[in-house]
């Protein structure tokens, strides 16, 4: 409880304001696609990008098994704040072409200069095997709000999801953006740090309800038995503390591409035994191009 005793610290010196994002290059609410260095888009844009990630998680949860992935995606922007986006995700050593499907759209507003927010809309679509963890939900309602402090940037989100379960999520972040002087190869590149540490805290019913529909492939200890669903003596839809992260993302960035690494630590805790999660590093890399 001393990772979280700090954060929740860290995050209530912000009133209710939080959220913070100022450069002039996108919002990315596409969750396979999110760049620790995005930005925001007030004009009409597309965007498009590739991304890798070593492992999928979803809420600080990850599968029995590594699933490494590749997602497509794509966003478009108006100048009113509005925007829709879509991506396609493959899970990398299995025959499936595509995994899973998401589509979505949102708004996003700036009050102030510090505070920016984002509500948004998804909805997940999975093929027939729905090996990945989030399978359990088809609906993601999600608040965002940032606010940057100067020192500092600090957010917290809110995530309603529906579907053969429930869950509701609340995240927050604090994190330090760093932009060096100096450019790498021209006037316009430049490279962005953005470390920062992060609390998930929230209910767990997705848990259960994918090791439920995944009993023919898989044995969970203490969650199946001799291919019959057991409970355990846990209380899935307890709100708790569910992972605490910390994340080193370094971007060479572009007027139109940005091209970001990162490196992510999770711990895990109050793990439902179906899943085993243990302290796990996570190596992410994400390429987006805009056009104006």
């Amino acid at each position: 409880m001393r990772y979280f005793s700090i954060l929740l610290l860290i995050v209530a010196l912000a009133p209710v304001k939080l959220m913070a994002i100022d450069r002039p290059l996108l919002t990315m609410p596409v969750k396979q696609m999110v760049a620790d260095t995005d930005t925001i888009v007030r004009k009409q844009s597309v965007s498009v990008g590739l991304a890798y990630g070593s492992d999928a998680m979803f809420f600080g949860r990850t599968g029995p098994i590594r699933y490494p992935y590749l997602s497509a995606n794509a966003v478009y922007n108006t100048k009113q704040g509005f925007f829709a986006y879509g991506s396609v995700l493959r899970l990398i050593g299995y025959r499936t072409s595509i995994d899973e499907i998401d589509i979505g759209g949102g708004y996003l507003y700036k009050p102030s200069k510090k505070l920016t927010g984002v509500i948004s809309y998804t909805h997940f679509i999975f093929n027939k095997e729905r090996r990945v963890i989030e399978s359990a939900s088809s609906h993601d309602i999600n608040f965002k709000n940032t606010y940057d402090w100067k020192f500092m940037r600090s957010s917290i989100t809110l995530d309603y999801l529906f579907g053969k379960a429930s869950d509701f999520f609340v995240t927050l972040n604090a994190s330090k953006y760093f932009e060096p002087t100096w450019r790498l190869f021209g006037d316009d590149d430049y490279l962005t740090f953005n470390p920062g540490i992060s609390a998930i805290i929230g209910t767990q019913n997705f848990v259960e309800k994918y090791a439920i529909d995944q009993q023919e492939r898989l044995i969970y200890n203490n969650i199946i038995v001799n291919g019959t669903p057991n409970r355990v003596p846990y209380n899935n839809g307890r709100f708790n503390a569910l992972n605490y992260s910390f994340k080193i993302p370094i971007a060479y960035n572009t007027p139109h591409y940005t091209f970001e690494a990162s490196y992510k630590y999770s711990i895990p805790v109050n793990v439902e035994g179906a899943l085993r999660n243990r302290r796990e590093g996570f190596v992410n890399l994400t390429f987006y191009y805009l056009f104006y």
